[in-house]
């Protein structure tokens, strides 16, 4: 069973930012008033903060950063050297969540719920360790994003992935889940399917995802696709036993296919043509490329393994001494 949580849990909202010049106004607001609405309820408690990590923006990102981190006791900020992806600043934002009892992932575009934080919060105190954020549908996406999305989903489900279907990384994490997953050492990370490894007590929190109100998607088709493609070389080896699947086919078809050409060369009817030879030959070759290109990117992966590089690295640091609690209305 999951420890007694604090009564008023301290929580840090981390918020992974890049290029989000026009959004960060509106996303300090919003998620700063929910912060104050949930102190003022003593769901959490007054020293509850937002931690916004920039991952090596190029425009003004960083500043205004810094800007609210000495204008509001409740904002920390966290400077990449430079761009890191989404998933080693989220990792940065995690690690460096002090004093936090309960840490939130969610992204700075506002599209995930922000009301479902209370929701997650009411369900680490009814016990659970890690909570999802699950999107209910897909009706504000395009046709194409939700097949593109969906297909995503079934793919790492097919190749052996755990991960909660139409959950990203809007989720909760207690302090020693937050603990468990700092553990896991690997510079080759999908941390939506290394937080099912933890084990712990999980719950879901169902919410309607809204319209991106300010800036670009960062995950386009391409980055959707390189995605998939890294949850599933760093989380299975499906692949490589797929490879060894179609070579053993491939093997009992050219063993037909050679007792074939026998039978019909002792009958008399030899097969006359060479199509069906240029053919296979185009298809054994195609399949052995494909394979030592599954096969290079393992290897790839294990070489990035062993040079142990860190994620990532710390620039500048903002709002991480001793501050004021929020004030709370009485």
């Amino acid at each position: 069973m999951n420890a007694q949580p604090c009564s008023t849990p301290c929580l840090a909202i981390v918020v992974p930012c890049y290029n989000e010049s026009e959004i960060f106004p509106l996303c300090l607001t919003e998620l700063g008033e929910r912060l104050r609405a949930m102190a003022d309820s003593r769901l959490i408690g007054p020293e509850s903060y937002l931690l916004f990590v920039d991952d090596g923006s190029w425009d003004d990102t960083w500043a205004q950063i810094s800007a609210a981190s000495t204008q509001y006791a409740h904002v920390r900020g966290l400077k990449l050297s430079c761009n890191k992806g989404h998933q080693a600043a989220l990792l940065s934002g995690l690690a460096h969540a002090d004093g936090a009892d309960i840490i939130v992932s969610i992204d700075a575009d506002l599209q995930d719920d922000t009301s479902a934080i209370e929701k997650m919060v009411r369900a680490y105190l009814a016990g659970h360790d890690v909570v999802y954020g699950v999107r209910a549908s897909r009706q504000t996406d395009t046709a194409f994003k939700r097949l593109t999305a969906e297909t995503f989903y079934r793919l790492m489900k097919a190749m052996g992935v755990r991960q909660v279907f139409n959950h990203a990384d809007f989720r909760l994490l207690s302090r020693r889940a937050r603990d468990a997953l700092m553990e896991y050492r690997e510079r080759n990370i999908y941390i939506r399917g290394l937080i099912p490894l933890i084990g712990f007590p999980s719950a879901e929190v169902h919410y309607d995802r809204k319209e991106r109100t300010a800036g670009v998607s960062k995950y386009p088709l391409h980055k959707m696709i390189a995605l998939a493609l890294e949850g599933i070389t760093s989380m299975t080896v499906t692949p490589l036993r797929l490879i060894t699947l179609a070579g053993f086919c491939i093997s009992i078809i050219s063993v037909l296919a050679i007792i074939a050409v026998l039978i019909n060369k002792i009958a008399g009817n030899p097969i006359q043509g060479w199509a069906s030879v240029i053919v296979a030959i185009f298809f054994i070759g195609g399949i052995q490329m494909l394979s030592l290109g599954i096969i290079g990117e393992y290897i790839g992966k294990i070489y990035l393994e062993t040079k142990q590089r860190p994620r990532s690295h710390i620039e500048e640091k903002e709002g991480f001494a001793e501050r004021t609690p929020i004030p709370t209305r009485e």
